[in-house]
């Protein structure tokens, strides 16, 4: 059993800082002018209009998590599972980069970039996913001038995973079990 903060895994230690910001700004009195503002970088999830998927397209999913990603049904199933572990970050980041590889303005994909950094990539990031200092270091080259490979190996870092512990997480959870029925 682990004595005091010094013992815990690295792992541990990012997820009680996580957990520490998120319950500091739960604690935060709440500014009632702020409930009626929506920030600009976040857009009002649609709900998805697509069908539920039968039970042999969801039965799919536990071997190929990017068939999950490529159902938008499966894609907004995995994002609320994620959010109820409070651990989105991943999938988010993995989407924010397939958005970015979309960008044709130079102009657009600097700036697009250097969120991308700030949120997800530097030390004490927002939304910092786990990756490697390589990956890490490597990423921060690329993105001297960015391209729309610039993100390419941290992505597939944060896929790997999400394929070897959120995908089985998920297909083990009740949000899954619900879709084979």
């Amino acid at each position: 059993m682990c004595k005091g903060l010094a013992a815990l895994p690295h792992s541990c230690l990012e997820r009680a800082k996580e957990i520490k910001i998120k319950l500091g700004t739960l604690l935060q009195k709440p500014d009632p002018a702020a409930d009626l503002v929506i920030p600009y970088n976040e857009k009002p999830e649609k709900p998805a209009k697509t069908q539920k998927p039968s039970p042999e397209e969801a039965l799919q999913w536990r071997d190929s998590l990017d068939k999950l990603l490529q159902s938008s049904y499966g894609l907004a199933s995995f994002k609320s599972f994620l959010k109820s572990e409070f651990s989105e970050e991943n999938l988010e980041f993995w989407m924010a980069c397939e958005d970015f590889k979309k960008t044709t303005s130079a102009a657009k994909m600097a700036e697009k970039a250097k969120k991308i950094y700030e949120e997800f990539i530097q030390t004490e990031a927002p939304k910092e996913v786990n990756i490697d200092h390589f990956t890490k270091d490597i990423t921060v080259r690329n993105l001297v001038e960015p391209s729309p490979s610039s993100f390419d190996v941290a992505q597939k870092r944060v896929h790997a995973l999400m394929e070897k512990d959120s995908l089985p997480r998920f297909v083990r959870s009740e949000f899954y079990q619900e879709l084979m029925k």
